[in-house]
């Protein structure tokens, strides 16, 4: 039921308001008695936050209703109201048709794969603590939410000469970066500022695709840097002031770089670029690499010894500020970096960046598939990783194949020092997920 990061899916079809209203009761159920709801920008979000909010209540949970905010807003939202969890309604970067389920727990960190299992099992089993009419939880509205996160957002950086910057909302909710930069001096223009969960401007996804606008906007004025968020401003991904995309692999050593120092570790996902090793090497710190999901980076984050997580999708956490990924944050983190130690571009160039191949294959049985890739792989390699799909690490470079949690896909990545021999380990990672295809399909009846 649950993917990488709660329920996703079409509006009508995988999501309805009696999906929604399920896991309302289930949450309920499985004892959160006090539970923040909000939504993202999207119209079916009224729908749905309404059956969630039902559901909640019709179990006896106390529900405090934010509205439309950002989803690290909301999040950030559950640990200062005392609550036991918080739901989130928003389909985060997917597009307009689409929508979802999110939910966290009394830390503002998302569910974890025992809390998801045992709300999807509830589910399944019309598992319910229904209340007799005068059972019922309350409903009140949290004031200040967004107050307050602007608030943690200035405090949590340092601008002494403020730099001008573009945002481009992506009609979403992340107005919220503009509002901060603007109070902490910044010059700003917004581009796609509209709340519309419609998404008329771009895709609700920033990708380098996506971003021709806010390219164009940087070069077009004096803008330093350029800041892009999706449709709940979870992600955060960025030009540079000549309106070049800052590749992500390469932001994520930025931001590792910035924040650690010697022997701190920093987490990220299994499929994660060598050019960040590389780069926390130079301060003596270290990557904790984890499965692929910005909860499970998360997780990881909460051990003692991790400083910061992140990414490559545009998911960055700093623990000691918040377990949620956190677009806004991420914003002002690069406008301080960018402020203290110079041009966007020249940080970008300091990063060596080696040739990373990442494709996917369309497999209706993968998982079938990825059994007999699994043993082929350790009949062949070495040094083999099965933490999250099958990794496989050579002297020059790796490879990683990998079903989707949410696509009927099994996912390719391969990168090494030399361009020769990350082709080289493509066409074998493509080899060996071919003949294990071929064999399944001799196999099956």
């Amino acid at each position: 039921m649950f993917g990488t990061s709660g329920i996703r899916g079409t509006v009508g079809e995988e999501i309805t308001a009696e999906l929604a209203l399920s896991i309302g009761r289930a949450v309920a159920s499985d004892g959160y008695d006090r539970v923040v709801v909000g939504r993202d920008a999207r119209e079916s979000g009224a729908v749905l936050t309404d059956a969630v909010t039902a559901g909640l209540r019709e179990c006896g949970t106390d529900v405090l209703e934010v509205g439309i905010a950002p989803t690290p807003t909301i999040a950030r939202a559950v640990p200062r109201a005392n609550a036991d969890a918080g739901v989130v309604v928003t389909a985060s970067h997917n597009p307009a048709p689409d929508n979802g389920l999110k939910l966290w727990s009394a830390s503002g960190k998302a569910f974890d794969p025992e809390q998801l299992d045992a709300i999807a099992t509830r589910v399944e089993g019309d598992e319910y603590d229904l209340r007799p009419w005068d059972g019922h939880g309350s409903l009140e509205s949290l004031e200040d939410t967004t107050d307050r996160h602007a608030a943690a957002l200035g405090e949590a950086v340092s601008i002494d000469e403020p730099p001008s910057v573009a945002v481009d909302v992506g009609n979403g909710t992340g107005a919220i970066t503009a509002r901060v930069l603007s109070s902490l001096g910044c010059d700003i223009v917004t581009l796609n500022g509209q709340r519309d969960g419609r998404f008329p401007g771009r895709p609700s996804e920033p990708t380098q695709e996506t971003l021709d606008d806010l390219s164009a906007l940087v070069e077009a004025t004096d803008a330093t840097v350029g800041i892009a968020h999706d449709g709940d401003a979870d992600r955060m991904l960025a030009v540079d002031e000549t309106g070049s995309f800052v590749p992500k692999d390469v932001l994520l050593a930025l931001f590792a770089r910035e924040t650690a120092t010697d022997g701190d570790v920093i987490a990220a996902p299994i499929d994660t670029s060598m050019a960040v090793d590389d780069a926390l090497a130079t301060v003596g710190a270290s990557v904790r690499r984890t499965r692929v999901g910005d909860g499970f980076v998360a997780d990881c984050a909460t051990q003692p010894d991790v400083v910061f997580g992140g990414e490559p999708s545009g998911a960055w956490i700093w623990p000691d500020e918040t377990l949620c990924p956190d677009g806004p944050l991420a914003a002002c983190k690069l406008v301080e970096l960018v402020a203290d130690r110079g041009p966007l571009s020249d940080l970008v160039g300091e990063i060596e960046t080696y040739p990373i191949r990442r494709t996917s294959v369309k497999i209706e049985n993968k998982e079938t598939v990825m059994n007999q890739v699994r043993d082929r792989i350790r009949e062949r390699y070495d040094d083999v990783e099965t933490l999250d799909g099958v990794h496989v690490d050579v002297d020059d470079g790796w490879f990683l194949l990998r079903p989707s949690g949410t696509e009927p896909v099994v996912r390719l990545t391969a990168e090494a020092r030399d361009e020769f021999r990350a082709e080289q380990l493509e066409a074998d990672a493509v080899g060996l997920l071919e003949s294990a295809i071929a064999t399944v399909s001799d196999i099956r009846p």
